[in-house]
């Protein structure tokens, strides 16, 4: 498993942990991946996902657009118990950041990518961007179960965590009044088009320079972490490790 959790990381949120896991989910949490879920590093990831800057500069929840504020802080903010649940799920059943604290963990390197992007691509509309990165993968808080299962739901096996997103980000945003129809629409295009492709999933192919970039940086955070995975499960094996259906190659480690 990657370590992304940075001093950096920690002093850039400069908070004390406010959410705090039991003993026996700690326990649970290092069984399933290796490592104990320290309270202090998840709520730094957490809070850095929300403090990444919807906008330039800090205070962030002072500047960006107020329907954004509400859409993101009535979940990541004022929903403890969702927190806590995002904060302790995994991002898959297997192939990549399928681990506690995995959802987590991919959702900060996906924002981290955007953020990249709008520097690298002026043209992208940031708030949009990030929003929809901070809430690309929120289905999965329903589409699997919580660990030690961590298995699909019934709900994940009929809709997935594409359109699940897509509906939990519509229902919300039908709470908010005045919260504007476009940006709604935007928001939820995002989310239903960042798997790229119909084959893999999406019901939509990107039509947004933003549903075009989110999908980039999905895309680059799970290969790559799946590529990290596989080397780091493979030990001091040198050699070639066989043919890997998602880079539809052998693959190896580079030489040392």
């Amino acid at each position: 498993m990657a370590n992304i959790i940075s001093d950096e990381t920690i002093e850039y949120v400069g908070i004390l942990a406010k959410l705090e896991l039991s003993a026996e989910e700690k326990e649970q949490a290092k069984k399933a991946s290796g490592q104990a879920v320290l309270t202090v590093v998840i709520v730094g990831i957490f809070f850095t996902i929300l403090t990444m800057g919807l906008s330039s500069k800090v205070p962030v929840w002072m500047q960006v657009d107020p329907s954004i504020q509400k859409l993101a802080s009535s979940y990541f903010l004022e929903d403890k118990a969702f927190v806590k649940k995002f904060c302790f799920h995994s991002a898959a059943k297997s192939v990549h950041h399928g681990f506690v604290g995995g959802l987590l963990e991919h959702t900060l390197s996906v924002m981290k990518l955007c953020d990249f992007y709008t520097k690298s691509y002026p043209a992208l509309n940031r708030d949009l961007l990030l929003t929809a990165a901070l809430f690309h993968d929120i289905g999965k808080v329903q589409e699997l179960s919580a660990f030690p299962e961590n298995d699909y739901t019934d709900a994940g096996q009929l809709l997935g965590h594409i359109m699940i997103g897509a509906q939990i980000v519509g229902d919300q945003a039908g709470k908010i009044p005045n919260f504007p129809v476009k940006l709604e629409n935007e928001l939820k295009h995002c989310i239903l088009a960042h798997h790229g492709e119909l084959e893999y999933g999406s019901p939509k192919k990107p039509a947004l320079l933003e549903a075009v970039a989110l999908n980039f940086a999905d895309n680059t955070d799970a290969h790559m972490e799946t590529m990290i995975e596989i080397l780091a499960g493979a030990g001091e094996n040198q050699g070639w490790l066989g043919y890997n259906r998602l880079f539809e190659s052998n693959i190896r480690k580079t030489s040392k």
